[in-house]
This record gives structure tokens, C-alpha cells and sequence, in this order.
């Protein structure tokens, strides 16, 4: 199949840029064309100014700063030539179909045959933007359509015409899934597709119902979120970051567009107050602010709330509410089920939606499966309406349709008192349209632990750890605690692996399927410690981790680490002695103890200071490894993302990175099988480090810091403590310093910072806060 090697994308607005930058986070260059502003000097003016905007855009939308060299601005009037060198030409413009019709016929008489075209529209039918264009434009023609952030969000709808080819499809799919990541879903060719069919539904039937029964917006976030597994913004939250003048937009275009019957009609309504925040420029984030906002004219970061009835805002609240506080014992039947005002109200909206949801299968998508895997990857719903469906009962979701007067849809009265997915002689399956059970088919090249759990038992378990067979031979060690935080049932259960993987396995795979690889040691247990000033405990801890993961580093078998999320702290440290990472491209890694006012406790001083001593493309000697060292770990630096961590050397040249999150077991598992023929584990080795020259100048620099105001009081106690440590404690650059001496100086700094009550005020704050404390 013929590869993709230059992209072309037209229209650099936030999402046409956006999507050129996600394409260069796979390496690939990409022209991004615009118009040519009347009268503008530099004719290619509107792409260098996304550009520009892309390289300050918070959440980043590089994975690398250097990518952005990939991109080429040009313009429509001068460039078009140059579509003869791209494969894939993207169109991101205005939603208007005269302007696009316009340009398809501009970019027919200049792309090179084979090249596919295709429209990022999330509104317009793919049969009215082919309209009167050559069937051999048609051909090559499709929509694939990008939620935003297109980083960040996994969701790629991709909507296929009658004429488009079956291998146009199949490399797009194919780009999409392992080059940029992404969650690939077949839509039909109807009205905002899957995701934004649904979730401006769910979205007009939040606001309208807050708008009519009086309800705050933040007890209608605090209900309408983690309580159904929606992201925290909840509503009101998320159309603030999406941007509350790009809805009236929607919402027209769904109005025209939508049958009359289509129950989207009775929640879409104007709403005046919108109306006036837009026009008095509160238009979310990207405004003044939108339902919230920051306080204006202070300092302080006080945030607000507007009331939905009279347009004023105050101090946004934490409301307390009943059946939130039910939700997290009891589920989401108990949780919709309560009296107050919150529980009835997620009620009112969740059996709107969800009914609506069944209603469009098979209208919208062909299973349940498209339409679940769309609202988790495009709204990062953590169950999609069907897994939703199931948490209440189909019989009991069935029975309050009827009791509110909701129809029922036909695939409900289908499934009858069945559930939508279930675990068949350990496989799993779903419910497809004519109500039989349907085996799971995943891709090639995709292996997830939620299948293996369903299919087998773990070979060892505690609170805090699991170990799984993933087959021919290899081992996977999975995180289960809270956060994956890493604890003594976590060292027991890495020791246990070596053991095992020693007698009866190949390979050993660190992996979770989390939110986060992890966040590092859990820092409760060491505040324990600290109140009770039970020191010995604290250095016992330490040493057990350190003997921990120096046996997991010398282990006579392959350790593959496999993170994804954040991978700090002690999470990071245990990549550091794996022997070699594959990475999800959205690993966010880093050595952050000193912002609880101690030191990396668990050898990764010692690792970083070995992997900048032995990489050859750096300054050679005693002291550039201690400099580079010092200066990560000092400022608590994290990647955010795996390309980052190469730099930093987190990872190495050999380790890998996974595109596509659902492929990186399976990448970290062949990589471990790859390694396994005549598998050495690495020697004892030394290093020469240049002890209190070293010291003795990374103290006055952050003596110079301090004064200057950029580091606090025990910023500087902390970064002497780290000095000590890197620079090889008593030694100079003749004397070679062991591992096991670095490992003794880690000890003893951790415990000595530890007995320190600013530190214990530091791990204190951050258990209460999450943040650091800056003393």
C-alpha cells in the first residue's frame, strides 16, 4: 500500500493549524496553505502567524518544538503547485460549501493523481461537497473529521462516499491509526456524524434543563461529570473550552440539517444570556471568560459563576451534594435514582441522551460499538452510552423510558432484559443489531490487558499489583493502586515478577491500562512516617526500593517499560532501570521530588547521571553529567511528551515510541521477544564524577537564584542536599564512584531532607492540595 509522505492542509484557523502540527508530531512535512490578505506585504502572513500561535498554544500542540521547522506557510494563489508533491491534501475551511466546492476545483487541476482529498467538515454531507465535481475526484475523496484538540483527542470519524476507493480508505485509516494515534471510526454520511450528533444533543439538553428548573452551573457540573464518568469540566465547563461562539454555529447548522422529528428540536432554543456573553465578549477561555470566569480587577485568583438567571456572577461554590457523595458507593442507577436536585437533573438529561443515542443505530453507524468508541475518544466520556446503558439495566433503563414518557427505541425492546456487552467462555462480546452476540475483533497489531482480564486470571495478585500472562512467554506486571502510586505491595510484586520471569517466563512488560503509568511513591506513607519521626522506616523504604529496582535492572531476562500518562517520580525511576522503554507518544515523565522537598530516592540520580556520562553526543568529562543531572532533577522538569523525553534522555536512543495508545502493549511485548535471544543484562559500572569542585559551584549558582528571587528558602537547602549526591559525595574526578555508593548517597540526602519539617510541610500541602508548596 502506497505511504503517506507530504500533507497539504488548507485553512490555518486553530483547527487547521492544530492539525498540520499533530501531523508533524509524526515526522511528516506538511504545506499549510491560506489566502492572501488584501493588501499584506508577506503574502504567506496568515500560516507564519498560526505558526507562531502553535508554538505558544496551551495544551502544546508539538510533541516538539522543532517540529514546527516541518511545516512549509504558503498560500492558495502562489502554492498550489505545490499539492503535486503531497499524498494527502486535508481541506480545513470556513463550514461553507460554495467556498469549498470553489476550492476542490482548484486543487482537482493540481494534485498528482492518487492523492486523496478530504474535507475535516463535521456538518455538511460528503454528497453535497462532491456535488458536480469528476467521478475521479469523488474517488479520492472522504471526510475525516478531527475533534479538538487534534493531539489530544483520539477520535478520527472518517466518512466514506459511494464512489470513494477502498484503498484510499484503507491508507488513511491505516495513517491515522499508527502514525497520528488515532481511535478510527466508520460513520455514515449523516448530520455531525456520531460524536457531535450525540454530544450536542447531550450538550442542549444539559444547559435547557439547568435553564429551566433554576439549577447552578456548578451543581450542574458537579452532577453531569465524574458521577457518569464525564470529565470533570462537566457542561458548562466544557463549552467555556470550547468556546461558547463557535455553538450558535452548531447548532444552526444542526437545526437545518436534522429531520423534523429528530428530538434535537425540543432542547434547541435561543438563549438570550448567550446571546449577551458572546456579544460582551465572555466567549470561555479564549475570551474574557464564559460561565466562569476569573474575578477581574484583583490579583487573586478568585473564580466566578455566572447565575443562569439573572447574568450575574459570584464566587463559583463546591457544592455538597447528597447524591454525588451516593454515586461513588452505590453507581449511577442510585445516583440518578436520588431525590435532590442534582440526582434529578443527571437523570433528566443521562435517559434523554442515552435513548437518543440508541435510537440513531443503526442511522448514524453500523454496532455499538462505533457509536461507544466515539463519545469515549471524542468527548473522553469513560463509557460510552451503551456501557452506560448497562450500569443501569436494560430493563430497568427500559421501564423509566416508558415511566417519563420517552420512547423506547427499537434496539432497546431488541435487547430486551440482555445486556449490550458481556464475557462469553472468556470472550468478549456485543450485542449487534438483530439482537445476537458478536465476538470482539480487534486489528492487527493490537493487544489489551482488558481483553486478557477477561479472558484469564491473574498468575499473581496483591492490593497494589497485578501479574498477567500475555502470552508466548511474557510477563506483564500491571499497577493497580490509586493513581498507580507505588507502594511496598508494588516492590513485593516487582520482586515476585523476577522470580517468576526467572523460572518460567521469557520477558517482562511494565504496563497499565490507567489514566497514568504513575505518579510516582505514594507520599501519604512517607508523611506517616515523618509525623511519627520513624526515620529508620523512611530509610528501610528507601533502601527496599533501591535494592528493588537495582535486582529489576540486573534481572537475566528482558524489562520492557511501557508507559503511558504521567510517569513521575518513583514512576519514572522504574523506567530508568528498565532495559529498554516503549513509550505511548503521550508520556508526560519526570524526577519531580523536590517539589515534596526530597530527592530522587529509588536510583534515579544514579541512572540519570550514568545516562548523560555515556552518551556520546554530548560534552565529554566529569561535570556536564552533573550539570545536566543537577538541572532536571533541581527544577523538577517533566517531559511532556515522549519526544521530550528523549531529549532528556528519559529515554535512549533504541527505546520506541507508540503513536496509537491501543497498539503499545503489543509494541512493548514484541520489543521485549525481540531482545530475549542472547540476552545479557547489563554489568556493574562506574563513573568518575568531580565531588566538591561540582558542589561547591552548583551551590553558588543557586545562591545567585535565590537572591535573585527565582528559587525560595528551601528550594536552596533541597538543591544542596541533590549537589551532594551528583557530584559523587567525597571523591574528585581520579576516584571512580560505584552505583551502590551513589545509591548510599541518595539514602542518606532523602532521609536527612526528610527529617527537615519544611520538607514534612511540603509533603503535607501537596497531599491536601495537590500542589506544591513553595517555601
Amino acid at each position: 500500500m502506497k505511504k503517506i509522505g507530504k500533507v497539504a492542509v488548507f485553512g490555518s484557523g486553530v483547527m487547521g493549524a492544530s492539525i498540520a502540527a499533530h501531523i508533524t508530531n509524526a515526522g511528516i512535512p506538511v504545506i499549510l496553505l491560506d489566502i492572501v490578505p488584501e493588501g499584506a506585504e508577506d503574502r504567506n502572513i496568515l500560516a507564519k502567524t498560526a505558526i507562531k500561535k502553535l508554538l505558544k498554544s496551551d495544551p502544546e500542540a508539538f510533541m516538539h518544538p522543532s517540529n514546527a521547522a516541518l511545516i512549509t506557510p504558503a498560500n492558495i494563489e502562489d502554492d498550489m503547485h505545490r499539492l503535486a508533491e503531497c499524498d494527502w491534501i486535508l481541506e480545513a475551511i470556513i463550514e461553507d460549501i460554495k467556498l469549498k466546492r470553489r476550492l476542490y476545483k482548484q486543487i482537482q487541476l493540481a494534485r498528482k493523481p492518487g492523492s486523496i482529498v478530504s474535507s475535516n467538515t463535521s456538518t455538511i454531507p460528503l454528497g453535497d461537497l462532491v456535488k458536480g465535481m469528476p467521478k475521479k475526484f469523488s474517488q479520492d475523496f472522504l471526510i475525516t473529521h478531527f475533534f479538538n484538540p487534534p493531539r489530544y483527542l483520539r477520535l478520527f470519524e472518517m466518512v466514506a462516499g459511494p464512489d470513494t476507493k477502498s484503498d484510499a480508505l484503507e491508507m488513511i485509516r491505516s495513517f491515522a491509526d499508527r502514525k497520528l494515534g488515532k481511535s478510527v471510526v466508520n460513520c455514515h454520511d449523516t448530520p455531525g456524524f456520531i460524536g457531535n450528533r450525540i454530544g450536542i444533543f447531550w450538550l442542549q439538553c444539559a444547559v435547557a434543563k439547568a435553564l429551566d428548573d433554576g439549577v447552578p452551573i456548578e451543581a450542574a457540573d458537579a452532577a453531569l461529570s465524574r458521577p457518569c464518568g464525564i470529565p470533570k469540566t462537566g457542561v458548562f465547563g466544557l463549552l467555556d473550552m470550547v468556546g461558547l461562539d463557535l455553538m450558535p454555529r452548531i447548532l444552526s447548522s444542526m437545526k437545518e440539517s436534522l429531520p423534523p422529528d429528530d428530538p434535537f428540536h425540543s432542547v434547541n432554543r435561543d438563549f438570550p444570556l448567550l446571546d449577551k456573553m458572546i456579544a460582551d465578549g465572555y466567549t470561555g477561555r479564549k475570551g474574557k471568560g464564559g460561565f466562569y470566569r476569573l474575578k477581574p480587577d484583583t490579583d487573586k485568583k478568585i473564580k466566578e459563576a455566572i447565575n443562569l438567571t439573572t447574568g450575574d456572577y459570584a464566587k463559583a461554590q463546591k457544592p455538597k451534594l447528597e447524591s454525588v457523595q451516593l454515586a461513588r458507593k452505590k453507581g449511577l442507577k442510585a445516583f440518578i435514582g436520588h431525590p435532590d436536585q442534582a440526582g434529578q437533573y443527571a437523570g433528566w438529561v443521562l435517559l434523554r441522551v442515552l435513548a437518543y443515542a440508541a435510537s440513531l443505530v443503526p442511522e448514524i453507524a453500523d454496532d455499538i460499538l462505533s457509536v461507544d468508541e466515539a463519545m469515549r475518544q471524542g468527548y473522553n466520556w469513560k463509557y460510552g452510552p451503551f456501557e452506560l446503558i448497562d450500569q443501569l439495566g436494560t430493563g430497568w433503563f427500559r421501564e423509566r423510558l416508558q415511566a417519563e414518557g420517552i420512547d423506547v427505541p427499537p434496539l432497546i425492546q431488541t435487547a430486551g432484559n440482555r445486556s449490550f456487552y458481556r464475557t462469553h467462555r472468556g470472550q468478549r462480546q456485543y450485542l449487534d443489531l438483530t439482537g445476537d452476540y458478536r465476538d470482539f475483533q480487534r486489528p492487527d497489531g493490537i493487544l489489551l490487558l482488558a481483553d486478557i482480564k477477561h479472558a484469564s486470571k491473574p498468575v499473581a495478585r496483591n492490593m497494589s499489583a497485578n501479574l498477567w500472562d500475555i502470552g508466548d512467554g511474557v510477563l506483564c506486571l500491571e499497577f493497580t493502586s490509586k493513581m498507580n502510586s507505588l507502594n511496598p505491595f508494588t516492590l513485593s510484586m516487582i520482586r515476585k515478577a523476577i522470580k517468576l520471569c526467572q523460572r518460567r517466563y521469557r520477558a517482562l512488560v511494565i504496563y497499565n491500562e490507567g489514566s497514568n503509568f504513575s505518579v510516582g511513591a505514594n507520599v501519604g506513607l512517607l508523611l506517616g512516617a515523618m509525623k511519627i519521626r520513624a526515620w529508620f522506616a523512611v530509610r528501610y523504604l528507601i533502601k527496599q526500593g533501591q535494592e528493588t529496582f537495582d535486582a529489576l535492572k540486573h534481572a537475566p531476562f528482558p524489562v520492557v517499560g511501557a508507559p503511558s500518562g504521567m510517569a513521575l517520580g518513583g514512576g519514572c525511576e522504574i523506567l530508568l532501570h528498565c532495559d529498554a522503554i516503549q513509550a505511548h507518544a503521550e508520556t508526560y515523565s519526570g524526577l519531580v521530588e523536590t517539589g515534596i522537598g526530597v530527592i530522587p530516592g529509588w536510583g534515579g540520580c544514579k541512572e540519570m547521571l550514568f545516562r548523560w556520562s555515556q552518551d556520546r553526543t554530548k560534552p565529554r568529562g566529569p561535570m556536564p553529567p552533573v550539570i545536566n543531572s543537577f538541572e532536571m532533577i533541581a527544577t523538577a522538569k517533566v517531559a511532556k511528551s515522549a519526544a521530550q523525553a528523549q531529549e532528556m534522555l528519559i529515554l535512549r536512543d533504541g527505546d520506541g515510541i507508540t503513536m496509537n495508545r491501543d497498539r503499545l502493549l503489543a509494541d512493548a511485548k514484541a520489543r521485549a521477544l525481540a531482545m530475549v535471544d542472547d540476552y545479557r543484562p547489563p554489568e556493574p559500572a562506574n563513573i568518575y564524577l568531580p565531588g566538591e569542585t561540582a558542589r561547591a559551584a552548583l551551590e553558588m549558582a543557586v545562591e545567585g537564584f535565590k537572591r535573585m528571587g527565582l528559587v525560595t528558602a528551601h528550594d536552596s537547602v533541597v538543591a544542596k542536599h541533590l549537589g551532594i549526591t551528583l557530584s559523587g559525595g567525597d571523591t574528585d574526578h581520579l576516584k571512580p564512584v560505584s552505583g551502590n555508593r551513589l545509591l548510599e548517597l541518595e539514602r542518606d540526602q532523602f532521609v536527612s531532607l526528610a527529617r527537615m519539617p519544611a520538607s514534612q510541610d511540603r509533603v503535607s500541602h501537596i497531599l491536601k492540595t495537590g500542589r506544591p508548596l513553595r517555601n
